[in-house]
């Protein structure tokens, strides 16, 4: 059963200016560095990492949830104001300027290298803030806004991403096809060797479907994949060039980082969620309970509604402001800062999110997608329904 909103003339957006907060996340990599010109302590370079790791996710805990829906009625107003619009554009060059900051500072100050450790995953956290940019802009079919998304994802190495995650992984989402859905069963590391490489597979083959469509090599400038990774060549060729070459390990570890961040919110969203197949062979359309969700108030203003991910799968082109919550579709225990940290300790995340998909599906095994090799031991272990689909 769905929330049932406000009516459309008492509605007011209460999270009008939260989103706001999301302008503040590029001072996190700077934090730490101030910090550390007041103390010269290079343990104190860790404390952007654990406000992320720790400070985030407990606000999440504290602030609770938020599941108001915004009317039907006045989706259309909100959509049409650019005040939303402003706040992801404004978003992207502080983006930038941090990631660029990170890294001049860890690359151009003698600092151990447990200190150089909290720079990669600081500066890498502010690349994955940009993805996240990059996916809420790259939905949208204003040619301004799918600019701003290719240059922000450009940052970090991963322009592919709008092709692949558009026209491969909403196509194939929840499907034992999908590189981008995890399994039941699979853990978060064994994920990232099939997500990564096979994100990068199926955006190229997708792009040179479309271009040979079009009568065209795929070597020409109107390539999508290559026009954004050009981007990325020539800003780490310019940074190397300006910081040295000592400064190319630490781009490329912290590029890694902020990708492995997407790694880690495609790990959560879908995790075992399976759609059925119809007598035709085809996949059923995908429909709300095929993504896991969360209504934790502070990571979704900081992750422009990405948690609430049923309603995005349906209605991509819907604006952040606009998604709304379901009551009856996979919810997770806790925001993505906390499921973040579940997922990198997989008997942990196996312990919280196998019981809860076992319900999620009915305990039905036909609904539930299966690590290969795992299905037999795990319809044993939680005495699943074995029905074939």
């Amino acid at each position: 059963m769905e929330t049932m909103p406000l009516p459309a003339t008492a509605y007011r957006d209460r999270k009008r200016y939260a989103w706001l907060l999301s302008l503040a996340v590029p001072s996190l990599v700077a934090a730490g560095p101030l910090l550390w010109y007041t103390a010269h302590d290079p343990r104190i370079l860790w404390v952007p990492v654990a406000v992320s790791y720790v400070a985030f996710p407990l606000l999440d805990i504290i602030m609770g949830d938020d599941r108001s829906n915004p009317p039907e009625a006045r989706v259309p107003a909100l959509e049409a104001d650019w005040y939303y619009r402003l706040v992801t554009f404004a978003l992207a060059p502080l983006l930038w300027i941090g990631f660029i900051f990170g890294c001049w500072f860890f690359t151009q100050h003698d600092l151990p290298w447990y200190a150089q450790l909290a720079g990669v995953i600081s500066t890498g956290m502010i690349g994955g803030y940009g993805i996240n940019l990059g996916h809420e802009l790259g939905h949208k079919r204003p040619e301004l806004e799918k600019r701003f998304a290719m240059f922000v994802l450009a940052m970090t190495g991963y322009g592919h991403f709008t092709i692949e995650h558009n026209r491969g992984h909403h196509r194939d989402v929840a499907t034992p096809i999908d590189p981008a859905s995890a399994r039941m069963g699979e853990n978060l590391y064994r994920f990232l060797l099939r997500e990564m490489p096979g994100a990068v597979r199926r955006a190229w083959i997708l792009e040179r479907e479309r271009l040979a469509g079009e009568g065209r090599s795929p070597w020409t400038w109107r390539n999508e994949f290559l026009q954004p990774l050009a981007l990325t060549l020539a800003f780490f060729t310019a940074m190397t060039l300006w910081l040295g070459w000592h400064a190319l390990p630490f781009m490329l570890l912290t590029a890694f980082w902020s990708n492995f961040q997407l790694t880690l919110a495609n790990y959560v969203e879908h995790y075992g969620l399976l759609r059925d197949t119809l007598p035709n062979g085809r996949y059923e359309p995908t429909k709300p309970h095929h993504s896991w969700n969360s209504n934790q108030t502070f990571s979704n203003w900081a992750l422009f509604h990405l948690q609430r991910h049923s309603d995005h799968h349906a209605h991509p082109l819907r604006r952040y402001q606009s998604l709304r919550h379901f009551d009856d579709v996979p919810q997770l225990p806790t925001g993505y800062f906390g499921m973040f940290l579940l997922a990198q300790v997989p008997p942990l995340w196996f312990w919280v999110m196998d019981g809860r998909l076992v319900e999620a599906v009915g305990r039905d095994a036909a609904k539930i997608n299966f690590a290969p090799g795992k299905r037999q031991t795990l319809v044993r272990k939680f005495g699943l329904q074995a029905r074939e689909s």
